[in-house]
């Protein structure tokens, strides 16, 4: 199945033929213990069927909710974490979580203005050239662009892949794009594969946050870097009142009126509150074998940004 979904083999098969099967049941893990479904107390095996229904419902509507529920505020923090990443031409980015391709497009934008920066540079030092070998130059380069990064998204569910794949077509994104079924508990990659990591707003969903830590690690090329975005604690008493009568009067309400599903929004609004503070995430991170681990809080710890290196 992961194959199927994957219609850029170069990256593949450079890596050595690097993606393997995804599997059925994911290594180290007991169905039956207990664990948490927003405020609900679950086995395992259930927390996963429940989130995987959760995103299928929601998959269609998810970025109108997205722009309602945050004032499309969500949109300046994921550009925050590409100008954070500071990608360059020649990344091999995984994005797990990231099914409708929200930060892959920016990653593929981004490196584009990178190599289109480069490519201006490189043709003002070359004065005594003719207009037609300027041109030439000129559309040789642009015909590499994103100058040979890749960007392969990663997410459990079919449906948010789906949702992807169309605003991939919609928007003209082709080149440089691979699409996989996968659990970030159990990556279907190869070991030391990839420059950078990214999950966002995805891993407060994981049911095992420790073993996606854990192959994040595993799947980075020694020097690669690990971003998470997740919503996160506000330290401030008097905002985090406020945060806490908008989240849970208003985001329901609002699910229910877009997106017909008051259930699934008032799931994710208990998942912010039941994962971990900052400190405490960072600490996960290090626990996994990531150095240089440290973490920027925006708009008062709404939200925050984990950076960690494989070194």
């Amino acid at each position: 199945a992961a194959a199927a979904l994957c219609p850029c083999r170069l990256l593949f098969a450079r890596c050595g033929g690097a993606l393997r099967p995804l599997c059925g049941s994911v290594r180290g893990l007991a169905a039956g213990q207990d664990t948490h479904f927003g405020f609900q107390t679950v086995t395992e095996a259930e927390r996963r069927e429940k989130i995987y229904q959760v995103f299928e419902n929601v998959a269609k509507k998810y970025d109108v909710m997205n722009d309602s529920m945050s004032l499309g505020i969500h949109r300046v923090w994921k550009d925050i974490l590409m100008h954070k990443m500071n990608p360059s031409p020649g990344t091999l980015l995984l994005d797990v979580a990231g099914g409708t391709g929200d930060i892959a497009f920016r990653f593929l934008n981004y490196v584009r203005s990178v190599r289109e920066r480069q490519l201006q540079q490189k043709l003002k030092h070359h004065q005594s050239l003719s207009w037609q070998e300027i041109s030439e130059s000129y559309k040789e380069d642009k015909s590499e662009s994103p100058g040979d990064s890749q960007v392969v998204v990663c997410d459990i569910n079919k449906e948010m892949l789906k949702v992807g794949k169309q605003k991939a077509q919609h928007l003209g994104y082709s080149k440089g794009l691979s699409w996989v079924l996968g659990n970030a508990e159990e990556l279907p990659f190869d070991d030391d594969m990839f420059d950078v990591y990214t999950i966002a707003f995805g891993i407060r969903n994981v049911t095992r946050i420790d073993l996606a830590l854990q192959e994040a690690y595993r799947v980075l090329k020694p020097g690669g870097r690990f971003l998470c975005l997740e919503f996160s604690h506000v330290s401030n008493p008097v905002l985090s009142r406020l945060y806490d009568l908008y989240s849970f009067q208003v985001i329901p309400v609002l699910g229910e009126v877009i997106a017909g599903d008051w259930k699934s929004y008032q799931y994710l609004v208990e998942s912010i509150r039941r994962f971990p503070p900052q400190e405490e995430f960072k600490a996960m991170i290090e626990d996994a074998g990531f150095l240089k681990v440290d973490y920027q809080n925006l708009n008062f710890g709404i939200v925050a940004i984990h950076s960690g290196f494989k070194l």
